[in-house]
């Protein structure tokens, strides 16, 4: 609900192109706050949706001159930094970012700085990511102004690091060497109670000047959490325990497995050494409306995420606003998904090019080495599935719901957009989709877009066996449905009568 009153507050948001302060902007504007994002570089911004719904200014937390523009009336500020990926000196960056930080907001007034750092006690066997963490809110009440600083252990997400490395383990790998980290006691907490108690922050008062410990309602090791994940996912995983197997090393292998580099995972590893669970249940009290889950819970909404049009970056949007207009193609893993974008600048119409795409199929057939798609469809019925044996209801005009030979018409916007999903079987979830936007009267920019949901060792094993043809495949369909459009655009009452 939108509130008067918060429309006269001011909200800063650092760290918006990132994991959870890109998701907590629009949490912010739904209740009427006015957001303002400070970000180095803003053409990143362009992929969210809400982004010409915020204030954006541009500046450096580690250049202190940059950020007195963006304090200027702000009522409260979320820090949501952190320098892991600088490598080895982090820690003084994180310090010395902080420092800046809290001081500008000082000058400038600032009534409230809101921090998400990391569960831990304060030990002597602290890894150095936690370390600075707690540090980095020691850093922000040094300034003197209230820090509600909340603290938090894995955060259960699609997109979430440690999340993704559980995912992508589990995925990947049947069988996992556990070392001693994997079986540390954790309080994982699902992302939508951690943005929960982030936005709601700002109408507690009382968690103003307080630390506040938050996790999900169970008690659970690393290793319980790669098998529940795999029982989510319907994967059968067997874990054989190793008594020494350093962070370095570990590191290397996550490298190896998973798109997470090891300069990423090894402090993080090393963090995992430690307890991270809720000792002070301060936060239900002053947050009785926020009811964490249980893992498994958190689990199955992150994996609700696995379909085109639950992905929170809004890629097809920031693409097209910054690619070039040369034929361009690119290949991209995103939170367990692997997404291939081919993208053709066409002189026609986008209604021509919109007629073009969803007239595929069917007696029209599909262009691009045609018996490659008879094969595949071969194929498919030889294991019980559909194959290319149900056409199209009707020749030129498509429903959501309708069977197109082994695709389903899943969400159609007229002039716009056409997403199908595979209901061939593989190991995994298919989509293919293509999107047009006018550029002119007689121009059109023409994303086509591969999405694939790898399920298990052996769905990434598809994957990459079918990529080199399927990067042939799917870059000459682009070009033909290009070159049709072309052809048509004096008559664009009509489709061609046969693609190929």
């Amino acid at each position: 609900m939108v509130s008067e009153n918060n429309k006269d507050r001011l909200i800063l948001v650092t760290g918006a192109t990132g994991y959870i302060g890109g998701r907590l902007v629009p949490r912010l504007l739904k209740p009427g706050y006015r957001v303002r994002c400070l970000v180095r570089d803003p053409a990143p911004l362009h992929r969210y949706a809400w982004h010409s719904a915020v204030e954006t200014v541009t500046g450096d937390v580690l250049q202190p001159d940059t950020l007195g523009p963006a304090m200027q009336g702000v009522s409260a500020a979320y820090y949501l930094i952190h320098s892991m990926s600088a490598g080895s000196g982090f820690h003084q960056l994180d310090l010395v970012a902080a420092h800046n930080f809290g001081t500008a907001a000082c000058e400038a007034g600032v009534e409230q700085l809101i921090y998400l750092g990391g569960l831990a006690e304060t030990t002597s066997n602290l890894s150095q990511h936690l370390r600075s963490r707690l540090q980095t809110g020691d850093a922000l009440r040094s300034s003197g102004i209230p820090v509600t600083e909340f603290r938090a252990g894995v955060i259960v997400g699609s997109g979430s690091i440690s999340f993704e490395m559980i995912r992508y383990l589990t995925e990947r790998v049947p069988v996992m060497i556990c070392p001693r980290w994997v079986y540390t006691p954790t309080q994982p907490i699902g992302i939508g109670e951690v943005l929960e108690y982030l936005a709601t922050a700002l109408d507690v008062p009382e968690s103003s000047g307080r630390i506040i410990e938050v996790g999900g309602s169970e008690i659970i090791t690393y290793g319980k959490m790669m098998i529940v994940y795999a029982e989510v996912r319907g994967l059968k995983r067997w874990m054989v325990p190793v008594p020494v197997l350093t962070p370095r090393l570990s590191s290397y292998w996550v490298n190896l497995v998973t798109p997470i580099s090891s300069a990423l995972a090894r402090p993080l590893i090393e963090g995992l050494r430690t307890e991270s669970t809720v000792h002070d249940p301060i936060a239900r009290q002053l947050f009785p409306h926020v009811q964490p889950v249980d893992y498994r819970t958190s689990v199955e909404r992150a994996l609700t995420d696995l379909e085109p049009g639950k992905i929170d970056s809004t890629w097809i949007d920031y693409l097209s606003a910054t690619w070039g207009d040369g034929t361009a193609v690119t290949m991209t893993v995103h939170e367990g998904m692997i997404l291939e974008f081919h993208k053709r600048v066409v002189p026609s119409s986008a209604e021509t090019v919109y007629h073009t795409f969803t007239g595929l199929g069917g007696k029209r057939r599909w262009p691009a080495i045609t018996w490659v798609w008879k094969l595949r469809g071969f194929l498919d019925q030889i294991f019980g599935g559909v194959g290319f044996r149900r056409e199209r209801r009707d020749p030129d005009e498509l429903q959501v719901g309708d069977a197109l030979d082994f695709w389903r018409v899943e969400t159609l916007e007229p002039g716009h957009l056409l997403r199908l999903r595979s209901e061939m079987k593989m190991p995994g979830i298919a989509w293919l989709e293509w999107h047009v936007t006018p550029r002119g009267k007689e121009s059109a920019l023409l994303l086509q877009t591969s999405f694939f949901a790898p399920k298990g060792m052996l769905g990434w094993l598809y994957w990459y066996a079918v990529y080199p043809l399927h990067k042939l495949i799917y870059k000459k369909l682009i070009d033909q449905i290009a070159a049709h459009a072309t052809s048509s655009k004096l008559k664009e009452d009509s489709i061609p009568k046969e693609l190929i």
